[in-house]
């Protein structure tokens, strides 16, 4: 755990992203989650996973979802709880170690935070929100997309963190292979504040009679 460039930068990165939607496909995609998770008639949480200054957890909870957000950098934390006092936070990473785990899970949003873990660790992360969420719950990530000359993931020069582009196809492998079905996408192409395409996924846990683990065994 920890995030030390997010940290040094926390107040500046709050500055310059007022908000944590710059095109209207980014918070449609996260308002379209947020309907899907609403649809389930849950009670449990929706973990926000690297919430980061906490905008997007605090948005989430105006449409009406039970929302933690959970980030690495107490940096962070101090300023999503300064702008949403009556908002949860809590010091923790996707591994979600910290996190009791007789908590209830509904869904879980990973919004540009898994290109911040190293590759090997996301197999291991994928299951344990397998094992952390109820069935038929949701999981949403978004991240920065390696283009086609790259099959699967590749470094990229993040101005904070050490960060990661995946290829959404073999991103969906590895969900897929947790016991996640992928129900839909959506692509935003370079603009004049993206250097690369952004893909929004969204995946369902498959129901304990539907799951079947990768070596086939049920």
């Amino acid at each position: 755990m920890g995030q030390p460039g997010y940290d040094a930068l926390a107040e500046l990165y709050a500055e310059t992203f007022p908000s944590p939607y710059l095109r209207p496909i980014e918070r449609h995609a996260i308002h379209a989650f947020a309907d899907m998770v609403n649809d389930m008639d849950g009670d449990g949480l929706v973990i926000d996973v690297g919430c980061g200054p906490g905008d997007v957890t605090a948005d989430l909870a105006q449409l009406g979802l039970d929302v933690l957000g959970v980030d690495p950098s107490p940096e962070m934390l101090a300023i999503a709880r300064r702008k949403y006092p009556n908002q949860r936070f809590a010091l923790d990473d996707a591994h979600l170690s910290a996190l009791a785990t007789t908590l209830r899970v509904d869904a879980i949003l990973a919004r540009f935070s898994l290109i911040h873990v190293p590759p090997n660790e996301i197999p291991g992360i994928l299951s344990t929100w397998h094992e952390r969420l109820r069935p038929e719950g949701v999981v949403a990530v978004a991240c920065q997309m390696a283009d086609e000359t790259v099959p699967d993931v590749a470094e990229f020069d993040h101005r904070v963190a050490r960060a990661w582009r995946w290829n959404p196809d073999h991103l969906t492998e590895l969900l897929t292979e947790a016991g996640f079905t992928e129900l839909w996408r959506t692509i935003g192409r370079p603009d004049a504040d993206h250097r690369f395409p952004e893909v929004h996924l969204v995946f369902q846990r498959e129901s304990e009679d539907d799951f079947t683990d990768p070596k086939g065994t049920p």
